[in-house]
């Protein structure tokens, strides 16, 4: 495939397997652009990535396998490796085809095989990691790049003897300027003067967490618009049927009307999630995902609990009514505004450029 435009600098930008690692690679993908590069982005084949994408089609995407590693003693771990060296090889013959100046990895397994080509080829690798603990993948990929990029300052300590920059997470320029509430409150059929609850599961799904909120019994007046996953939209339509005040999607591809709607929000807390909040500055509950790796939604609500932006809530520990006390608390006067001011102090606007910037540094093309 022949590549326009070689003599811009080109970014390749590994963002496959969840909705927290594409976000941010689409956000460094538009900073890049509009620094006058060329960016190649791969994702994989999951329907994530694939309903994500489909609205940014002034981008070239490449599909590769997402691998997640097996236990390094299991019987699966052979046929790991084998997978792992075909798809180093294919990204090899992308980043040739490209002729990529840089590759970036924002996280997952999915970042592995791209930044171990770039490495093999004399080609400056990054990865960047949202998360405050951040996860095995990050830290076996590391290993291979010239700089690691943060979002949180925690993270640091996990990269011993790698060079860590606190980059904040990047965030999609639709997300810089939301639509007045009227207009979003019209667009999900809600009424603006009335206090409106955002609930998002985050991709890895949130069955629990859905039917919890479906049936909380919340102050009269409260409304809601959920975002339940593709696989969960039928259930908890079904379980809300009776209500006008709540409104159920599947999948969400204007966030921007989303947050401009919410007045409070109960979410997972996957790095990339908690960026967006902060930088539409709104309250949260956090309920983080009781199986992510090593438990780290829990160490990244901890980070906005302790700054006062959020209230933190164990799966396991919630019932319908506990869920709804904490919504009541949530939305107080004087406690929702308090705490989403301490929510916006924790954004950083310019997270995209700064790592540009840096990814410019490495390539001797800073001014």
């Amino acid at each position: 495939m022949e590549t326009k435009g070689v003599g811009q600098p080109g970014l390749v930008i590994a963002c496959g397997g969840t909705g927290g690692h594409l976000f941010p690679g689409l956000a460094v993908a538009e900073a890049w652009v509009a620094a006058g590069g060329r960016v190649l982005l791969l994702v994989s084949e999951k329907k994530i990535d694939q309903e994500a994408t489909r609205k940014y089609r002034e981008y070239r995407f490449e599909t590769i396998p997402a691998l997640p590693k097996p236990p390094t003693f299991s019987p699966k771990m052979l046929p790991f490796l084998w997978s792992l060296w075909r798809t180093i090889g294919r990204c090899r013959g992308l980043l040739g085809d490209f002729r990529a100046d840089a590759v970036l990895g924002m996280g997952g397994f999915t970042s592995l095989p791209p930044v171990v080509a770039a490495k093999r080829a004399g080609i400056p690798a990054f990865v960047h990691d949202s998360n405050a603990l951040p996860g095995k993948a990050n830290r076996v990929t590391a290993r291979w790049c010239d700089r690691v990029f943060i979002g949180l300052s925690p993270a640091a300590a996990h990269f011993p003897g790698k060079p860590c920059i606190e980059t904040g997470t990047p965030v999609r320029k639709e997300l810089s300027s939301l639509p007045d509430r009227a207009s979003a409150a019209a667009k999900w059929g809600l009424d603006p003067s009335r206090p409106i609850v955002l609930v998002m599961g985050g991709s890895q799904g949130a069955r629990k967490l859905n039917a919890l909120m479906a049936s909380a019994p919340l102050d009269p007046g409260v409304q809601v618009l959920h975002i339940a996953g593709p696989g969960e939209e039928a259930t908890v339509s079904g379980m809300v049927a009776d209500s006008n005040d709540y409104r159920v999607v599947g999948f969400c591809d204007d966030m921007a009307s989303a947050y401009a709607v919410a007045d409070a929000v109960v979410a997972r807390s996957g790095a990339s999630s908690l960026t967006e909040l902060a930088h539409a500055g709104l309250p949260s509950l956090l309920v983080p995902f009781p199986f992510a790796a090593d438990d780290h939604q829990t160490a990244n609500a901890q980070v906005f609990e302790s700054a006062g932006a959020a209230l933190l809530a164990q799966e396991r520990d919630l019932d319908a009514e506990k869920l709804a006390a904490l919504v009541a608390r949530m939305l107080a006067p004087g406690t929702r505004e308090e705490m989403a001011r301490k929510a916006a102090s924790l954004a950083v606007p310019d997270a995209a450029e700064r790592v540009v910037r840096e990814i410019q540094k490495r390539l001797g093309n800073q001014e």
